[in-house]
């Protein structure tokens, strides 16, 4: 490997002027080298004075060895990294405005895919109109990329996972499956688009995931949902965190399984390699997917408010007085079992 192209030959003075150099490049804006990072808080139309006011943070590490397929690019990976922070603030009612990201890089990385990296970051940025205000830089042994997002909103418009309650329709801004047919086909056959066009969709929902949806900004403002999570490791895992959530609560949920629920690729995935249905639709993982329960009164008025702003509510169960998870398929309910991904367990 030639050094001239790599991190090694540079040095951490002069990546550090790379990444200045790139923002710039990009946005117009020149970063501020200080001991800490600033936000001016004139920036804000959030009243500081009322005792209300919330800064809202959020901080979510994406690890090469465990996030990132190896047919996924340093654009995608760079874009993913701030996507995967985003939807977490975002969920909770709350408009991004500000991130700091800390890099562990290997010294080997080609500096032509290090700029790839960061443009991916920057237009992920740009799209939410989030000022980059810094971050940390250290060497390390594979690709660690850790951003730090935050916002401001009122205690009362936040939307938090406790406060849902039997009764309430469980929503969610998308379909599930396409990842889990996504990583099936990425990772178990270790294939791509060529051999799978006709699941271009699932694949692409993996390499290259939608923006962040802003359903959650339009019912946060009028006090339509109860409760929120981000699904990002998967549907099984965010229903259970959802009830760990409530613990002295006796709630549980019952899941619609169909076309509500489910993207089409999923049901012809499953159908034409006999995948299990429950497998992809419930464990896929990295949907960036939200849920939210809303009171069964209120529903009609906030799939109308989303509708008319171009985003999408699907009803997929309801909120139930059992400590369970069950799902009805083929007119049979079913207890849920699995919990999805967990770092740290071997599955």
């Amino acid at each position: 490997m030639n050094n001239k192209n790599t991190l090694k030959n540079l040095g951490e003075l002069q990546i550090i002027k790379i990444i200045e150099n790139l923002i710039y490049e990009k946005t117009g804006k020149r970063l501020i080298r200080d001991d800490s990072f600033f936000y001016p808080l004139n920036k804000v139309s959030i009243n500081f004075d009322n005792k209300d006011s919330n800064v809202v943070f959020n901080s979510d590490m994406l690890v090469s060895s465990t996030d990132v397929p190896p047919q996924m690019d340093y654009f995608q990976i760079g874009r993913k990294a701030v996507l995967m922070n985003l939807s977490d603030l975002v969920v909770k009612g709350v408009e991004p405005k500000g991130i700091f990201i800390s890099f562990g890089l290997n010294n080997d990385l080609k500096l032509g895919n290090f700029k790839e990296l960061m443009y991916g970051i920057i237009d992920s940025c740009s799209k939410w109109d989030i000022e980059y205000i810094g971050g940390d830089l250290n060497e390390a042994s594979e690709l660690i990329i850790n951003p730090a997002v935050f916002g401001f909103q009122d205690h009362s418009k936040i939307i938090y996972r406790d406060g849902l309650k039997p009764g309430d329709y469980l929503m969610a801004n998308g379909k599930f499956g396409l990842t889990g047919v996504g990583f099936d086909i990425l990772l178990k056959q270790k294939s791509g688009i060529k051999k799978y066009p006709q699941f271009e969709r699932s694949i692409k929902a993996v390499l290259e995931p939608n923006e962040i949806s802003r359903e959650a900004l339009i019912l946060s403002k009028e006090g339509f949902a109860t409760s929120s999570i981000d699904s990002s490791d998967g549907l099984a895992k965010s229903l259970t965190d959802l009830l760990h959530s409530n613990p002295n609560s006796t709630i549980g949920f019952e899941i619609e399984f169909d076309e509500k629920l489910i993207d089409k690729e999923a049901f012809n995935y499953s159908e034409k390699y006999n995948s299990s249905l429950e497998q992809l639709v419930f464990s896929g993982g990295e949907e960036f997917i939200h849920l939210f329960t809303i009171d069964a009164k209120l529903f009609d008025s906030a799939q109308k408010l989303v509708q008319e702003t171009g985003g999408n509510l699907y009803k997929i169960g309801r909120v139930i007085s059992e400590k369970r998870i069950i799902y009805i398929k083929d007119n049979e309910q079913i207890e849920l079992k699995s919990h999805g991904y967990e770092h740290f367990r071997d599955l």
